[in-house]
């Protein structure tokens, strides 16, 4: 499987990433390691997580996903051939949040005991901390490069105006600058990263590894009905936000691609942000090794030029 670099660092991506949100949540240990033997064993190497997944699941603390993912790795010995991502910021609880410089350095110590291991590929920031100067954020980061605990990193949810403050940032100080952003961005999530980040990342070759690829499961086409809600955990809030018109004439849209290319609605959707130009690779989470398969195949979909035309034109 083609690899892609992201952004100017040394790391290569496989045009897919697995998502590791659902791990210790609608994924339980022993199905999450399933899933992710089956992505390795299909060309997968990058797997993103976070220190807060899963903190909205009632009793849960957050670090679930990490903690499975890194029982998989010890005991699969897998660590070398795997991109290991994860985050900080997220409020996990009210005493640990934001991007401080003592919450990181606190922070990352927990990440790598939980993922059992001594370095984190690429450690992203995974919400702005507007309380927090960039300056301080950035120079925790460069702390934990220099340590060796950290080879790159990332920002998730940043407007346009915080991703430039911190590359100028980065300038000015000689401080490690963000390589990666992870925004909302899918088929029909399109305008915020289209209209102002979009132009940012290609400026500054920034690699784009957006999340929510399939809008929570919403452009499988499993959610086409108020009844089809009641499948998943996820299902209420799929409806509330993209089962509509615009919703409905995108599964329309996905239908048709897929007919014709004897293909899956998700591999069409997937292949679309893959050919979007600036986007190093699309992140995407499943609940059986069936489906991570299914989702690696979207790397080898190779869309015409009217079936993206009218795929953005459906979303639009």
């Amino acid at each position: 499987m083609q690899k892609r670099t992201l952004g100017k660092s040394e790391l290569q991506l496989a045009p897919l990433v697995l998502g590791g949100n659902v791990f210790g949540w609608t994924a339980d240990e022993a199905t999450s390691f399933r899933i992710l033997d089956a992505f390795v064993a299909g060309g997968g190497n990058a797997i993103d997580t976070a220190d807060g997944y899963s903190v909205w699941v009632p009793g849960h603390v957050g670090g679930e996903s990490e903690t499975i993912i890194g029982k998989w790795l010890r005991q699969r010995g897998r660590r070398d051939d795997v991109i290991l991502a994860t985050k900080v910021g997220w409020e996990v609880n009210p005493e640990n949040k934001g991007l401080g410089k003592d919450y990181i350095r606190r922070a990352v110590e927990g990440s790598l005991r939980r993922l059992q291991t001594d370095y984190i590929d690429l450690y992203q920031s995974h919400k702005d901390d507007p309380a927090t100067p960039v300056e301080e954020t950035l120079g925790a980061y460069a702390g934990l490069v220099q340590a060796g605990k950290v080879r790159v990193i990332g920002a998730s949810n940043f407007t346009a105006a915080r991703l430039r403050e911190s590359l100028a940032a980065s300038r000015q100080h000689g401080l490690p600058r963000y390589e990666s952003l992870q925004p909302l961005y899918n088929l029909y999530d399109r305008t915020e990263f289209e209209h102002d980040l979009l132009p940012l990342v290609r400026e500054e070759q920034i690699g784009v590894i957006p999340y929510y690829g399939l809008a929570a499961g919403f452009l499988t086409g499993k959610y086409r009905t108020e009844q089809d809600l009641q499948k998943s955990p996820r299902g209420g809030g799929v409806g509330q936000k993209y089962l509509n018109e615009k919703g409905l004439r995108l599964l329309q849209a996905l239908d048709a691609v897929a007919a014709r290319r004897q293909a899956t609605p998700a591999q069409v959707a997937l292949a679309w942000l893959m050919a979007q130009p600036g986007l190093t690779a699309p992140i995407a989470s499943a609940t059986s090794p069936g489906q991570v398969t299914e989702l690696l195949q979207a790397a080898e979909l190779r869309l015409t030029p009217d079936d993206l035309q009218a795929l953005s034109q459906a979303g639009a």
